[in-house]
């Protein structure tokens, strides 16, 4: 018999399992990947292992059924059948006459969308087919969730450009005041289901604002992960900014006043970074601290001397800490507003 959850159960489940499915698809990339294209003229491994991580990076859609299927608790035929679905209605699938390919990521709201239609279908069928679940439920949920979230894909894509356009406008804006926008606005994507790198490639945005975006997710990083240091272990705390920070996006959508302190945070860096004149391109936005892509991309538009290697140090590893532990001193320890276990991940 299958088990009740309430809905609040079901949505966190859903986000928790989307959550982990974004850092264990996106993670052996960021670890390796600038190291790997550094090292493909002296060692001709380092192109394969790119090919890997790459392919890792698109089975995110995959990925992330299989997690939220462990989150309900699903069995093996059913979490399978929730994985598929997802990759169909992802939009990572590119069909051609000749066949398909896979590009990206996907879209992880409509990602999310297709997992929860499977989830439910897969938990109403449940056991009814007897022994014939094997054969059918699989098809099932693959046409009708798959189906319909590739149906909906292009409606859903529409917010994305919708919040793209938004973003867009801000580098309009005094380079300053852009500069603190941008961190800001960065630091509240990362945390999203919204593909923080999809919106900068979408926009093209290059240059201070891109550098700004990139020092404003880093804010976010470090935060989240000084914030929940105590109850995570170590390893998962460096996965925020070795890896990705929407690792937290489920906890900070049921707590959402911790969107405050990451605010102010990323706004001061977005301003800095602005006052620096640190810059990025589009491949570049929206990947922060992950893989070191925000420094090393930034290190190429400097002078590359030690001053700006302590620059970048600075801003991009040294005052991301220090905001961090004095948000945490004044909103933890001193306010009370939050609590380390509001950052809690069961991995």
């Amino acid at each position: 018999m299958t088990e009740k959850i309430t809905g609040r159960q079901f949505i966190m489940n859903i986000l928790n399992g989307v959550s982990l499915g974004v850092v264990v698809a996106l993670i052996p990339s960021a670890l390796v990947g600038q190291l790997m294209q550094a090292l493909q003229p002296i060692f001709p491994a380092a192109t394969t292992i790119r090919l890997i991580t790459s392919f890792a990076m698109s089975m995110l859609p995959a990925i992330m059924g299989l997690c939220v299927g462990m989150q309900f608790k699903l069995n093996p035929i059913q979490t399978s059948a929730v994985a598929l679905a997802s990759m169909i209605g992802s939009g990572v699938l590119h069909f051609e006459k000749s066949g398909f390919n896979l590009q990206g990521t996907g879209d992880i709201i409509n990602s999310g969308l297709t997992i929860a239609l499977a989830v439910v279908l897969a938990r109403l069928i449940g056991n009814k087919l007897k022994n014939y679940t094997i054969l059918l439920l699989p098809l099932l949920v693959l046409i009708f969730a798959g189906g319909t979230g590739n149906l909906i894909l292009p409606f859903i894509k529409k917010i994305t450009i919708a919040i793209g356009t938004t973003i867009e406008h801000i580098t309009t804006l005094q380079p300053l005041l852009m500069g603190s926008l941008m961190g800001i606005a960065f630091a509240l994507l990362i945390v999203s289901p919204i593909s923080s790198v999809g919106i900068a490639t979408a926009i093209g945005l290059t240059g201070i604002g891109s550098g700004a975006a990139n020092l404003g997710i880093t804010a976010a990083s470090f935060m989240l992960a000084i914030y929940g240091s105590s109850v995570n272990s170590l390893g998962t705390t460096l996965a925020h900014f070795i890896g990705s920070p929407k690792i937290q996006m489920a906890n900070l959508l049921e707590k959402p006043g911790l969107y405050f302190p990451l605010a102010i945070n990323a706004g001061i860096l977005g301003f800095l970074g602005a006052l620096f004149d640190i810059k990025g391109t589009p491949m570049s936005a929206g990947f922060g601290f992950s893989g070191l892509i925000g420094p090393l991309t930034a290190w190429n538009y400097l002078n590359q001397g030690l001053e700006d290697l302590l620059l970048l140090v600075i801003l991009f590893l040294i005052l991301p800490v220090v905001l961090a532990w004095l948000s945490r001193h004044f909103f933890v320890y001193r306010l009370g507003w939050y609590q380390p276990r509001d950052l809690l991940l069961v991995v």
